[in-house]
C-alpha cells in the first residue's frame, strides 16, 4: 500500500502542558507511520499557551511539526483585562487562523497532503480546518473530542452562536466527524440526520503504552515497595477539576461528614488532587471543613510521572458532572492500564458509568450527593481492607491503547482515498 499523508491541525500539541488533549494528538502522530500514513501537525506557537513542559521536543521526536503564529487575546491583546469580543470569536485563539490557513495550504502544495483532520474543543481549529477545505477541496476530518454546542453552552450568548453556526458549518463542509463516546455519536447523528450515520466514528481515548512502560522501568529500579503508605489508603485524582463540570463541593462535604461520625473510614483515607488547576479555590473549601488532614492538594508533574503516580496508589478518583453524560475523561483510559479500582462520582445513565460497568472497574456514585459520596468512599475502604478488589488487568485493557486508537483513525483516513 502506497504511503500517504495526513495534515494534523491541532492547537493542543507539545510543548503545551496541562491537558490530556495533548497526548491525543501527539500520539496520533506518533503511530501513523506504522499503519502506512505519514504524519505532519500544523499547531500554534508556544506563546500562544500559558503553562509549557520544558524538554517537550523530545515527545514529539521525528514528527515533522509546524508551526504558526498565535495569540491568546486574554493574555496579549487585552488592555486593563479587557479586550474586543471580535478578538474571541469563536474562541480567544482566533488569531491563529490568520497564519494557520495560509500554512496549511502552502503545507498542501508542497507536502502532497492526501487528508485534512482537525479537533475541537479549541474551536478555532475547526474554523482553520473549514477554510483549508473549501479553498484546497481536500476531504475533511473533522474530531470532537468533545460534543461542541450543546444549547445553553457556551454561556455567552454570541459565543453560543458563533459555535452552533461553527459546528453547522463543520457538518456541511466535513467528510467525516470523529467524536470519543457513543453518547456523542447518538447525539450528532440526532441533529445531524442530513449527515449519515455511517460518515460519524468513534474513536474513544486511550492510554500510551510507551508511557506507561518508562513509569513501571522507574518503579523497578527502586528499592522497597511503592505502595506502603503506613496503614492509609490513597485515593487519586490526577488532573484538572473544572469548578463546574467537576466540582468537588459534595465529595469534600462526605469526607467531612465522615470525620464528623467518627467513621472509621475517614481514618483510613488519604485523597491526592493532583493538578487541580484551581488549587486557591480549593484550598480554601479543604480548610472551611477541617479536612486538610485528609485531602492535600499536589503540584502538576511531568506525564510519565502522572502515570507512576497512578501505579502505586491505592485507588483513582473520577469526577464528572450529569451535564458531562455524553463525554468521558481521557484519565479513564489510563486509569484502567494503571490497573488500580477507580472511584467514579458521576452520573449512573452517562457514558463514563457504562464504560466503567461494562470494565467491572470499580465504583459509581453521583458527584451531587454527598450522602453517596461518603457510602462509596466506606465501600472502597471496606473492599480495600477485605482484597476483594479485582481491577482490570494489563491484558484486558490493551484495546484501549492509543496504538489501537490510531490503527482505527488511519482506517477513516483510508476509507476516504480513491
Amino acid at each position: 500500500m502506497a504511503r500517504r499523508t495526513a495534515l494534523l491541525i491541532a492547537f493542543q500539541f507539545p510543548p503545551m502542558r496541562g491537558s490530556s488533549a495533548v497526548q491525543r494528538t501527539l500520539r496520533f502522530a506518533q503511530h501513523l507511520p506504522k499503519f502506512g500514513w505519514t504524519p505532519i501537525v500544523l499547531t500554534a506557537t508556544p506563546g500562544a499557551h500559558e503553562q509549557v513542559s520544558s524538554g517537550a521536543d523530545r515527545d514529539t521526536g521525528a514528527i515533522a511539526v509546524h508551526r504558526s503564529l498565535a495569540l491568546d487575546a486574554a493574555r496579549h491583546l487585552s488592555v486593563f483585562g479587557r479586550y474586543p469580543r471580535a478578538l474571541a470569536m469563536p474562541d480567544r485563539w482566533v488569531t491563529w487562523k490568520f497564519s494557520a490557513v495560509p500554512a496549511a495550504l502552502r503545507l498542501i502544495r508542497e507536502q502532497r497532503i492526501d487528508v485534512v483532520w482537525t479537533t475541537f474543543p479549541i474551536a478555532t481549529a475547526h474554523a482553520i480546518g473549514l477554510a483549508v477545505a473549501r479553498r484546497s477541496g481536500l476531504p475533511w476530518v473533522a474530531e470532537f473530542r468533545d460534543p461542541m454546542w450543546q444549547g445553553d453552552y457556551p454561556p455567552d450568548p454570541r459565543v453560543n452562536r458563533a459555535w452552533k453556526d461553527l459546528e453547522r458549518s463543520v457538518f456541511g463542509q466535513a467528510r467525516r466527524v470523529i467524536v470519543t463516546t457513543p453518547g456523542a455519536a447518538r447525539d450528532y447523528r440526532e441533529r445531524f440526520p442530513g449527515f449519515g450515520d455511517r460518515n460519524i466514528h468513534v474513536v474513544e481515548n486511550g492510554f500510551d503504552e510507551d508511557a506507561f512502560a518508562r513509569a513501571e522501568h522507574r518503579l523497578h529500579a527502586r528499592a522497597g515497595d511503592p505502595t506502603a503508605r503506613g496503614g492509609r489508603l490513597t485515593l487519586l485524582h490526577s488532573g484538572v477539576i473544572y469548578p463546574s463540570e467537576r466540582d468537588p463541593t459534595c465529595l469534600f462535604d462526605a469526607i467531612a461528614k465522615l470525620r464528623k461520625r467518627a467513621d472509621p473510614a475517614a481514618g483510613r483515607l488519604q485523597l491526592i488532587l493532583r493538578a487541580t488547576g484551581n488549587d486557591n479555590q480549593y484550598q480554601r473549601m479543604i480548610d472551611e471543613r477541617g479536612i486538610g488532614d485528609l485531602v492535600r492538594l499536589a503540584p502538576a508533574v511531568d506525564y510519565v510521572s502522572a502515570l507512576e503516580e497512578m501505579l502505586t496508589v491505592d485507588g483513582l478518583l473520577v469526577l464528572q458532572s450529569a451535564n458531562c453524560n455524553a463525554q468521558i475523561p481521557a484519565k479513564i483510559y489510563e486509569y484502567f492500564r494503571a490497573g488500580r479500582p477507580i472511584v467514579a462520582l458521576t452520573d449512573a445513565a452517562g457514558d463514563t458509568a457504562d464504560i466503567l460497568r461494562r470494565a467491572d472497574a470499580g465504583l459509581i456514585a453521583p458527584l451531587d450527593s454527598a450522602e453517596a459520596i461518603a457510602a462509596a468512599l466506606r465501600e472502597f475502604v471496606r473492599r480495600a481492607d477485605s482484597g476483594e478488589w479485582q481491577p482490570m488487568g494489563a491484558g484486558a485493557a490493551g484495546s484501549h491503547s492509543r496504538e489501537h486508537r490510531t490503527a482505527e483513525l488511519a482506517a477513516i483516513f483510508e476509507g476516504l482515498q480513491p
